[in-house]
């Protein structure tokens, strides 16, 4: 428990952390990669490259020294936060390491501004805030451990299937090095890559995915080979030029939270664009199988037709449901793009819409669902990526 002084003291730092937050979770990085470079196999090296490690991260100091009078206001960030952590193998020994090379960050960057009193709140702070995620990533992992074919942090896949989905879309279907079968997930939820790349010094780990219904002996993942992002695209490029059937890499447990509900009967819509109909896959796979009564739509947006993963999936599953729709619209094409009247015409507002795509397609979609009178807990979303924050929904 934070004392009142300490509370005060964090609190008057808020403007300073809007101002220099970003500053700090640079200069934060660079610092701890340069001491222990051995962290590079644990993090995303793109999201680094492009900054948008240290945005999330400033935004959750930032959002930490907001609520420090009340941190469960924070908790669902933690929890989603805490879900990418276990899916990368984050342990309870980095976090000293990192509320090191933070505090340092804070004072290089802060400067005489940064006085005892406000290093140490900062300190007693911190201490909280990483038991905090400490607890709830313990018991994520004795979760994973404890499920039926559970397993905590990594193991050893190999691919059995590798087809393509579209142009830019290739599925990889993926089983058991040890021949088990694999743990039931949540439909929506994803897992952790971790391979080793010729020429290259450290490990790559990204986050697929798992774009089907949960089967008993495999998962299939759904990979947009991004060629033109380097490095964003190192390992995507890799899987579609270099790997193989038969080819093996490491695998985390599923996690997420952008998961479908599947207690409800209730009209439901998926909203996707380009490769973020993979999550969307999963759940709607699942209520084609499992609730297939259910009233659902399905929107998808992507470039064109050849860029266009799953349409015939989804078609064949529309036929067999009782009241489901489908649309895709191609920007390539006049008015190929998922307005207020294609949400209006396809989504019932009175049940549930899962959005995921990139981040301003998804502020566009919100906004607008949020425009027909759709409330916030009826909107459910996904971002690709480290927890940035939407700025306009």
């Amino acid at each position: 428990m934070l004392s009142v002084e300490t509370r005060t003291i964090i609190k008057s730092t808020v403007p300073v952390l809007e101002q220099h937050g970003e500053a700090i979770t640079t200069v934060f990085y660079k610092n701890l990669f340069e001491a222990h470079p051995e962290l590079l196999n644990i993090f995303n090296h793109a999201n680094q490259k492009q900054g948008r490690q240290q945005a999330a991260l400033a935004n959750t100091v930032y959002a930490a020294a907001v609520h420090i009078d009340n941190l469960e206001a924070i908790l669902p960030a933690v929890v989603q936060i805490a879900n990418k952590h276990v899916s990368l193998g984050v342990k309870p020994e980095h976090y000293p390491i990192v509320g090191d090379f933070l505090l340092k960050a804070i004072k290089e960057v802060l400067g005489n501004a940064a006085t005892d009193d406000i290093m140490n709140a900062w300190e007693e702070a911190y201490g909280v805030i990483a038991n905090a995620f400490i607890g709830v990533e313990k018991d994520m992992y004795a979760n994973m451990e404890t499920q039926e074919n559970g397993w905590s942090v990594f193991k050893e896949f190999t691919i059995v299937r590798k087809e393509p989905e579209s142009e830019n879309i290739t599925s990889f279907y993926l089983k058991p090095v040890d021949g088990k079968n694999v743990p039931s997930y949540k439909p929506g939820q994803y897992i952790s890559v971790r391979m080793a790349i010729a020429g290259e010094e450290y490990l790559f780990n990204r986050q697929y995915s798992l774009s089907q219904a949960a089967r008993e002996d495999e998962f299939r993942i759904s990979v947009k080979r991004d060629a033109d992002n380097d490095p964003n695209g190192r390992v995507s490029v890799y899987l579609h030029d270099d790997m193989k059937v038969g080819d093996r890499f490491e695998v985390s447990a599923p996690a997420g939270e952008f998961v479908l509900d599947t207690t409800k009967n209730t009209p439901v819509a998926f909203v996707s664009g380009g490769v973020g109909i993979t999550p969307m896959m999963s759940m709607f796979e699942t209520v084609a199988t499992s609730t297939p009564e259910r009233p659902t739509a399905f929107l998808h947006a992507t470039r064109n037709e050849s860029m266009h993963a799953f349409d015939k999936d989804i078609q064949k599953h529309v036929a067999s449901m009782e009241n489901a729709s489908y649309k895709t619209l191609y920007s390539d094409q006049p008015e190929g793009y998922i307005t207020r009247a294609t949400l209006e015409e396809y989504v019932d507002i009175t049940g549930d819409v899962y959005v995921c795509g990139p981040v301003p397609f998804m502020e566009a979609m919100i906004k607008e669902l949020h425009t027909l009178g759709m409330k916030e807990e009826q909107i459910h979303f996904e971002f690709f990526g480290p927890a940035v924050a939407l700025q306009t929904v």
